[in-house]
């Protein structure tokens, strides 16, 4: 499963990422911010597959501005 990392600046295009190479950057790395590209049932499914290998997801939204489409999925994956 490939998911779209957020944009680092609001004219690029996100970068995609797999579900492994996030499992290899957990020691390292544990908060991830998506794009909004993303659908939720995507961003469930991120929760899902690691909620099943006994890790702690928690999601929330991001606002960056004042309109409904400027926000992230920022998600916290901790053993």
């Amino acid at each position: 499963m490939k998911l779209k990392l957020a944009r680092t600046t609001l004219k690029s295009k996100p970068k995609t990422i797999e579900l492994a190479k996030i499992e290899e950057m957990l020691p390292k790395k544990s908060i991830f911010y998506f794009d909004k590209d993303n659908s939720h049932k995507e961003i469930m499914e991120l929760i899902k597959y690691f909620e099943e290998k006994d890790f702690n997801v928690y999601m929330r939204e991001v606002k960056y501005g004042l309109n409904e489409d400027e926000y992230i999925y920022e998600v916290h994956i901790v053993q």
